[in-house]
């Protein structure tokens, strides 16, 4: 191998003189012969020894006095790449790749060695540190890695020597055992292969002639195979001992293998045992806990078929006093209970068929049916004593002189003692509530209708109210209708009936659906009925205090079918007693059929706030009591009607018909007992009677067509003065007020014309024949038509106007003559004199139009020969 300065001691010691100061060692010192870019004209390789092993390439360049001085320091960690120039035929020029130099616009370092020899020295010995310090290799390109790897294995380490070059040195220490590379270190690694790869693409790339390439093949090849051979002669002392140690191990094994078959048959015949005992020991352990578990679950079985004694005897042939209805419900609770731990969901069906399970159930059946024939018996019997004794004492009901109110406050809680009972038995057997249904509402029917009865009739007996006439709008003049007396105590009676029996039918419709078990929605609250003077006794009268046990039941379906059943059965409890509400207002209708006003006003009001589902005869109740003032009312309508429509038949009618004004004070009388929703009777009867007044006015009229017009003037006109006020505020008579005065105004205009024609017939004939050729001629042609040539005209104006006073005055004569209704005079002749007027204007424009050279009297003079007479 040839001298390098990497031998030179002279060159290594002026290095470390260099780096004196530094904690860093030198590796290897080395001369270069040309650098370019940031390296100077020396370098060295350091490690600095510390807690962590770092790697540095060191530039150092010589002074003018021919002392090494830094230049430059690279950090081994961040080179990357290592790529030897293929433009340098010599092989010798490289260039360093470090990543941190990526960033900067820089050259990256080259050098040219002085020989292939120095560059492999200095090349293996940055590969090796960056192997050692680092743990990895960076990235070759351009050289031939098997050629280093037997580059190095040819030459040895050489003993450090001294050299000068003009060149100028290069100073890179390395350590003797750093210089030990072998092939195998350097194709170990991955990373190595890659790069190995990368390098013989290269050269296969830079191959100009194939002979040459296969050559060195061929070269490196009996290299690779010389050095397997030796390694593998050096290794066969180690292969003999290593096949007596295998050989020594397989006599070991076979022994071993022997004793192993005698364990295993010892074992297998153990574990066969231990199997048979544990199988054994399984069983008894699942006898016992099946046993145990069998005993407690007929242990719970046998708790729940038992029957105890105190109940039994309660259930079979205990009393039911009241002292006693707390033993009857607990034993109810839990006769329902065992029943339903007896059923299928409750109890696992594999017991349901057990002949025990099945005679218990028979059992607690027969159980079941003897309490509730018992009980049902003693509840009916219950109901109907309770109400013989109050009906028994005729304290309790209203006597002549006293209205008692009826109280059922004290029949109430004795009923509330049972109602718990009541429920047990709905959930024991529901059929067994249709008799007590039945035998509660034909108990409580009859005090109902005793009590109504009674407070009726001492209600009429004490109401003092004279009766009015029942003629109001025949033609004579009776003696009563000049005043009416006070009926007011007459619907007063009838409120008060409402008050006191409407609200004490409701609270009874309550007690009865929640007492008897009906699934329905809540009933109207306490204090919720208009007018309801509700006692004190009665306020909490819908609150049972008991549970609804059947709550989880309760479905829509459900409801109504119960709501169905509860309206027929209100229908049993209530039944009858609309007749004494009837007799009331029959009563009433006698005294004052005007009252039917009130009553119905009243009865509205009342049924207006009845809106709860259980209240339902109590609506039906009311609905009833209004179609019967509904009906009375109108028999009163028809019959004064009737009253109206005899005027027909009178031979002669003149003035102003009685019914008129009698029909304003009927009205006036009506609006005075309108209360609350009867406005709509009294719209009605004003149509009624309003309809009628008019149709027979007009077949009055007919009978004397001469002097038809005055009459319906006159009746017209009284109409509208009698009803002047109410027409103000009834919209239904302002209707009517209009409809009178259209027909006044058609009347009027009709009788005034006959006037005015009477008297200048043929004036306006003659005008009227001018108006008729008028739509087939023109004006000037009309003078020269037969009866309507100027000589026409002034024999015409002469007999027609000559004396028009007097043809005036004999007009309002005549206006004058037949009225009976002096008052309207001054209105109608001031009509007449406007029509007359107004008649005069349109003559005296046609005669203008058809004979301008004629002269008339002018209208002025007409109105002012009018206007003063």
């Amino acid at each position: 191998m040839a001298k390098s300065s990497a031998d030179d001691e002279e060159l290594r010691r002026a290095c470390e003189a260099a780096i004196e100061g530094t904690k860093q060692k030198i590796v290897m010192s080395i001369r270069v012969a040309k650098g370019r870019g940031m390296w100077g004209k020396s370098g060295k390789l350091a490690k600095a020894k510390g807690q962590r092993t770092k790697a540095f390439l060191r530039v150092l360049k010589y002074s003018t006095g021919g002392v090494l001085e830094p230049a430059k320091l690279y950090k081994l960690k961040h080179l990357s790449k290592v790529e030897v120039i293929t433009n340098d035929p010599s092989g010798c020029t490289f260039t360093l790749g470090f990543d941190n130099l990526r960033g900067k616009s820089v050259a990256p370092p080259q050098w040219t060695m002085r020989n292939i020899d120095d560059r492999n020295r200095l090349l293996l010995c940055i590969l090796n540190i960056c192997k050692d310090v680092l743990g990895r290799l960076p990235k070759v390109v351009g050289i031939d890695v098997v050629e280093m790897a037997l580059w190095a294995k040819e030459n040895t380490p050489t003993v450090t020597t001294q050299r000068n070059q003009q060149d100028g040195p290069v100073a890179a220490t390395v350590t003797e055992s750093d210089l030990k590379v072998t092939v195998e270190r350097e194709l170990v690694s991955q990373a190595e292969e890659e790069d190995m790869e990368a390098l013989l693409g290269t050269y296969v790339m830079g191959i100009g002639e194939a002979e040459a390439f296969s050559e060195r093949l061929k070269r490196e090849l009996l290299a690779l195979e010389a050095a397997n051979v030796h390694a593998i002669l050096e290794s066969e002392p180690m292969v003999d001992e290593v096949l007596q140690g295998l050989e020594a191990a397989t006599n070991c094994v076979d022994d071993m293998d022997e004793w192993l078959g005698i364990f295993n048959v010892k074992l297998r015949h153990m574990r066969e045992d231990i199997e048979s005992i544990e199988t054994r020991n399984n069983k008894l352990e699942m006898q016992s806990v099946n046993n145990k578990s069998l005993i407690e679950e007929l242990d719970r079985l046998l708790e729940r078929l038992r029957v105890p004694s105190e109940y039994a005897a309660c259930l079979t042939g205990g009393s039911f006093d009241e002292a006693r209805m707390l033993q009857n419900v607990e034993a109810c609770e839990w006769l329902t209970g065992a029943l339903r731990g007896l059923e299928v969901p409750n109890l696992d069906p594999i017991y349901a068929n057990m002949r025990a399970v099945r005679e218990k159930r028979a059992e607690l059946e027969k159980l079941k049916t003897t309490f509730v024939r018992r009980a049902s018996e003693f509840l009916r019997n219950y109901f109907a004593s309770l109400v013989d004794f109050m009906i028994s004492d005729k304290s309790y009901f209203s006597q002549r002189g006293q209205l008692k109110r009826p109280d059922h406050a004290d029949l109430r809680y004795k009923c509330r003692t049972y109602a718990r009972l009541l429920q047990h038995l709905k959930s024991l057997d529901k059929k067994c509530l249709g008799t007590l249904r039945k035998a509660y509402c034909s108990s409580l029917n009859l005090l109902l209708r005793r009590e109504a009865r009674e407070f009726a009739n001492e209600l009429r007996a004490s109401t003092k109210a004279s009766r009015n006439p029942s003629v109001w709008l025949e033609g004579s003049s009776g003696s009563g209708h000049s005043g009416h007396s006070d009926t007011s105590p007459v619907s007063d009676a009838y409120a008060k009936m409402l008050t006191i029996f409407i609200p004490l039918l409701v609270d009874e419709s309550s007690f009865f659906a929640h007492f008897m078990c009906f699934e329905v929605p809540t009933l109207v609250p306490p204090g919720n009925v208009p007018n309801g003077n509700r006692s004190d006794d009665d306020t909490n009268d819908d609150d049972l205090g008991i549970m609804d046990i059947d709550e989880n039941d309760s479905k829509a379906d459900k409801n109504s079918a119960d709501l169905a059943t509860l309206n027929e059965a209100l229908q049993e409890l209530l039944n009858g007693i609309q007749e004494d509400f009837y007799a009331v207002v029959d009563w009433a209708y006698k005294i004052d059929p005007l009252r039917c006003i009130s009553m119905h006003g009243i009865t509205e009001r009342y049924l207006s706030g009845q809106k709860a589902d259980a209240a339902g005869f109590v609506r039906l109740l009311l609905g009833d009591l209004e179609s019967r003032i509904s009906m009375q009312f109108g028999r009163f309508v028809d019959e004064a009607c009737h009253q109206i429509e005899r005027n027909e038949r009178n031979v002669r009618q003149m003035g102003v018909l009685s019914y008129i004004p009698r029909f304003a004070t009927l009205a006036t009388r009506m609006e005075q007992y309108i209360q609350g929703q009867s406005r709509d009777l009294v719209d009605q009867a004003y149509t009624k009677f309003v309809s009628i007044m008019f149709v027979t006015l007009e077949k009055i009229a007919q009978t004397d067509p001469k002097y038809a017009d005055i009459f319906l003037l006159e009746n017209y006109a009284a109409f509208q003065n009698s009803l002047y006020d109410l027409a103000n505020v009834v919209p239904t008579l302002a209707k009517f007020y209009h409809q009178a005065s259209e027909a006044y105004e058609q009347a009027c205009t009709r009788h005034i014309s006959m006037i005015i024609y009477y008297q200048f017939e043929r004036l306006f004939q003659f005008a009227r024949k001018i108006e008729d050729l008028m739509y087939t001629i023109t004006p000037e042609e009309i003078p020269f038509q037969l009866g309507l040539s100027k000589m026409d005209l002034r024999k015409m104006l002469k007999s027609s106007l000559s004396g028009v006073d007097k043809s005036i005055a004999a007009m309002y004569k005549k206006l004058q003559k037949n009225l009976t209704s002096e008052e309207l005079l001054p209105s109608l002749w001031d009509k007449c004199k406007k029509e007359f007027l107004d008649k005069y204007d349109s003559f005296a424009q046609l005669v203008a139009k058809v004979y301008p050279n004629e002269t008339i009297p002018s209208v002025a003079e007409m109105r002012d020969l009018l206007a003063s007479m």
